[in-house]
């Protein structure tokens, strides 16, 4: 590159209000640790493919606080500096190198560009062996979403399982029923096609609702409309499934399997799902209001997203488990979305699907929204309820999705049930995690968001919601016990304990203090905040130990003063 278009680019990454992931500015103005730029490597050629840039770029002779030039002399000699190529390359997965490493000498100083390629489709680029990623401008380990994100580029290209014919099956091999409950569901899809279609043969029917070809059976039709014993049609494949009851122990205490067609197959599993009535008790309501668990629409949209993303090559059952108040759907296979982050703040459908072909005839059969909004609706349900969040977890090659149906938290709940709130969806996600794992599970963005909104509080890795919030809720008790008193209330109240006794043990510290400390701390950070406060008066010189370290014997050094005072008074 050009001297000017290095300087262009130069600035124009100066005049971003943050770093981003793909840019990082270090001021390395005589070394830089060869193991941390290697670190900055791998994150910063991963975020790119992520953030679908050609390039990242790490950034020497630039002040990160406000990004004013102020020069490096890292490897000043331009051999030493390309050498650092192969230094870089030989750790690199696949060998990777810089694009290049380019000089600019400007007024200011010297600006060191490393231009990063980004990672090759479908495989990370890791330094050591270990892969790093960025979160903001924290650099840290590639999250295993984000891993599996680029991963799962290696699949885009394949075709479209459910397009395929199966060459010996005929409409015989389809389920009557089936076919007419297909019918059935295409006319309320599309209620202006009604009239024609009652006229349309079986045949010229299931090519518009292009779940055949030309006549053709494909595996997407014996998938859906095909009869139970046509299964053999998709072997070594296989269309199942599978519901299981199971108890607060975890013990199956009933299941049912059903195999294609799963046009049916799908509401004698919804039949199965013991979905009870629950009374929904909020402070503001004279009666409790009572509804079912979950709904129904909720229930579809999970199980038929299962069957529309599944992996069939994987030759495995998709499971529907029901515990307590939860139920878990799980299905074989990458979400191809990369994230449901992306998702939901989406406003777009996404671009491809698993089985493309079998995704566009359910959703002709109104089984799916694959035009966009099936996930995003299942979340804006729960939060109609003001329930938790659907939970989905990625690894290991499958999609988990747990639906709860109940209130975890009444807090969390009164968050929701705000008319006048302005919160976004993709807040009241993150929300979610808080109520769930106290935000343990949040990016470093996340959680800048949300105490820029002054929606929560605490430190990691315990955050609550904000004073804010519990105010607005009217929760300004619980928010006082999930935050505390003020440390100053603390330390006056071993003073004080201290001063009216001769001593106190640490035992006797902690049982003044226990209660009144942060509901949201666990045993050892209220023995560390004890400990911190102990610690504190002694250094201050309010308080003394006359016993041992391991028995020890609080004593007020006033009181000891003022004894010594008496005595030689007295004397």
């Amino acid at each position: 590159m050009e001297d000017k278009v290095l300087i262009a680019k130069l600035n124009e990454f100066r005049r971003l209000p943050d770093e981003t992931e793909c840019v990082e500015f270090k001021e390395a103005k005589t070394k830089f640790d060869i193991d941390k730029l290697g670190q900055y490597f791998s994150a910063l050629s991963n975020e790119a493919n992520l953030k679908d840039k050609e390039f990242g770029w790490l950034i020497f002779g630039i002040k990160d606080s406000d990004k004013s030039i102020v020069g490096s002399e890292f490897r000043r000699d331009r051999k030493h500096l390309d050498k650092l190529k192969g230094e870089i390359s030989a750790q690199t997965s696949y060998r990777i190198g810089f694009v290049e490493i380019h000089e600019l000498f400007l007024p200011e100083g010297r600006v060191v560009m490393f231009q990063i390629p980004k990672a090759q489709r479908g495989m990370p680029t890791a330094w050591k062996g270990f892969y790093y990623g960025r979160e903001g401008d924290d650099t840290g380990a590639l999250s295993e979403e984000k891993r599996e994100r680029i991963r799962k580029q290696k699949f885009e290209l394949e075709e479209d399982w459910s397009v395929g014919i199966c060459a010996d099956a005929t409409l015989a091999d389809l389920d009557p029923r089936a076919i007419l409950r297909a019918k059935e569901l295409f006319k309320q899809k599309f209620p202006g096609e009604a009239a024609q279609a009652d006229k349309w043969s079986d045949t010229e029917f299931l090519n518009k609702a292009k779940v055949t070809i030309k006549g053709k059976i494909t595996r997407a039709a014996i998938i859906l409309l095909g009869k139970s014993e046509s299964e053999h049609f998709i072997s070594p494949s296989a269309a199942k499934l599978r519901w299981i009851l199971k108890d607060a122990k975890g013990i199956e205490k009933d299941y049912l399997i059903e195999s294609c067609p799963f046009i049916l197959a799908v509401d004698k599993i919804y039949a199965k799902i013991r979905n009870v009535t629950y009374r929904k008790e909020m402070r503001e309501n004279l009666f409790p209001e009572e509804l079912a668990q979950y709904s129904p629409d909720l229930i579809y949209e999970a199980l038929n997203n299962c069957i529309a993303h599944q992996d069939y090559f994987l030759k495995g059952y998709i499971n529907i488990v029901e515990k307590g108040d939860e139920l878990i759907f799980t299905n074989l296979g990458e979400f191809i979305p990369g994230s449901v982050e992306t998702v939901v703040k989406s406003d777009t459908p996404a671009e491809r699907y698993k089985n493309g072909f079998l995704a566009e005839a359910m959703f002709n059969f109104k089984m799916i929204q694959t035009r966009g909004g099936g996930i995003k609706m299942m979340f804006n349900e729960q939060r109609r309820r003001l329930f938790p969040m659907p939970e989905y977890d990625l690894s290991n090659r499958r999609v988990k999705v747990t639906i709860t149906g109940k209130i975890l938290d009444p807090k969390y709940a009164a968050i929701l049930a705000q008319e006048d709130s302005d919160l976004t969806l993709d807040e009241i996600i993150m929300l979610d995690r808080v109520q769930k794992d106290k935000g343990k599970s949040l990016s470093v963005a996340d959680i800048r968001h949300l105490r820029k909104r002054r929606l929560i509080e605490g430190t990691k890795p315990n955050y609550f919601i904000s004073a804010q919030i519990a105010q607005k809720t009217n929760q300004k008790a619980e928010y006082t016990k999930f935050r505390g008193l003020d440390k100053s209330f603390y330390l006056e109240m071993i003073v004080n304990a201290v001063n009216q006794h001769d001593f106190l043990s640490r035992k006797d510290i902690n049982k003044i203090l226990w209660d009144k400390l942060p509901e949201i701390m666990d045993d050892k950070q209220k023995t560390d905040k004890i400990g911190n406060l102990i610690r504190e008066l002694r250094v201050k010189k309010e308080i003394i130990n006359t016993g041992t370290d391991g028995e020890p014997k609080w004593v007020s050094l006033r009181k000891i003063n003022e004894s010594l005072t008496r005595e030689f008074t007295r004397d």
